[in-house]
């Protein structure tokens, strides 16, 4: 059966280790889109950070999709919701609670901006409001009010830091039974509500535009992706630099992200 959606992580994925997607692949998938297919990103980031490279493949509008915050929002490229699930006051004061368990920085994502309660706020969780284009507010712990809601809350260290293993470590069983628990890099762990992923956010998508699962490919590399590759139904595409869970259920191992391992493997399944 063709290859009617490609479902595609960013970082790690399309994106060079220089947060690029190199030129070549960019057009490939610019003119693919164009035959009908759908190409969508797939992204732990809100859609701030991902319409650039939406931007790049030409694509826009209410007819186009892309699927953030690791499965809890899909989005329309001029911004509707197609779905969103979020988390609420309650939610934020278990994640204060987890937060206490090692020395990370703390945000609270969501689709209008960033939040936090730290006063000294560490290099990654800055580089991430950056990059995703987003403000980066800083409120009293006290100042959060009863009705706040997020769609996502993520927990980081420096890079060298062993604290995001820590925090792993010791997260108690009750984290995974209410929430969305994903270690998408060394140094980041990502909470979502519970029962969203990109897997699942990807089948829904697709059932929405009358697709069959057989019918999608999917790319990643990291933890937060595994959701995708354990569906069976999907072609399953691993980056070569993706880790060994992602590797040891992908269909097809395709060169690195620095190697155009986007462009070999679209060609491969489009042509």
């Amino acid at each position: 059966m063709a290859i009617k959606m490609l479902a595609l992580d960013l970082d790690g994925t399309l994106l060079t280790s220089q947060r690029v997607i190199d030129p070549e692949t960019a057009k490939y998938l610019a003119q693919v889109a164009k035959t009908g297919v759908k190409v969508v990103l797939t992204s732990g980031r809100p859609l701030s950070g991902v319409m650039p490279f939406e931007e790049e493949l030409g694509l826009s509008g209410r007819g186009n999709y892309a699927i953030v915050f690791n499965g809890a929002v899909i989005q329309a490229l001029d911004g509707h919701e197609m779905m969103s699930q979020n988390l609420d006051y309650h939610d934020f004061q278990a994640m204060k609670r987890v937060a206490r368990l090692a020395d990370v920085n703390t945000t609270f994502e969501t689709t209008h901006g960033f939040y936090t309660y730290d006063r000294h706020l560490g290099v990654q969780q800055m580089l991430d409001a950056v990059f995703t284009r987003n403000t980066l507010d800083v409120l009293e712990k006290e100042a959060f009010p009863q009705d706040f809601t997020f769609n996502k809350a993520g927990f980081t260290c420096q890079r060298e830091s062993d604290e995001i293993e820590k925090m792993w470590q010791a997260l108690p069983e009750w984290v995974f039974d209410r929430y969305n628990v994903v270690r998408s890099y060394h140094h980041v762990i990502e909470i979502g509500p519970q029962g969203t992923s990109k897997g699942l956010a990807v089948s829904i998508l697709a059932a929405n535009l009358g697709l069959s699962e057989n019918e999608v490919a999917v790319f990643g590399d990291q933890g937060n992706d595994l959701s995708m590759f354990e569906n069976p139904n999907f072609y399953k595409v691993a980056m070569g630099n993706a880790i060994e869970a992602i590797k040891a259920q992908a269909d097809y191992v395709t060169t690195d992200h620095d190697d155009h391992g986007v462009l070999k493997a679209v060609k491969k399944l489009v042509e």
